[in-house]
């Protein structure tokens, strides 16, 4: 294995904005942030979404406000049905 091409593997607290989670796993990310977490000094990185937030993983769906772009065209263009 040659040397000096490798990133740094380390443990790293990254932050889940979306619902205020830390968790701290072992990534090569590069960071110049720090936090102190539960008494020690890691590298840090907010993130807007990980496995606990997100619909797929929590089985939770949000729910949408606006209609999606397809059914607007839809909604627009319904009384121009085809005519065969």
């Amino acid at each position: 294995m040659k040397s000096g091409i490798h990133p740094e593997y380390r443990q790293v607290v990254f932050h889940d904005t979306s619902i205020d989670q830390y968790f701290v796993v072992g990534s090569t990310v590069a960071t110049d942030r720090t936090i102190d977490y539960q008494g020690q000094l890691y590298p840090y990185v907010t993130i807007d979404v990980s496995s606990s937030s997100h619909p797929f993983y929590t089985g939770k769906q949000r729910v949408v406000e606006s209609e999606g772009q397809i059914a607007k065209f839809k909604k627009r263009f319904k009384s121009l049905g085809r005519k065969s």
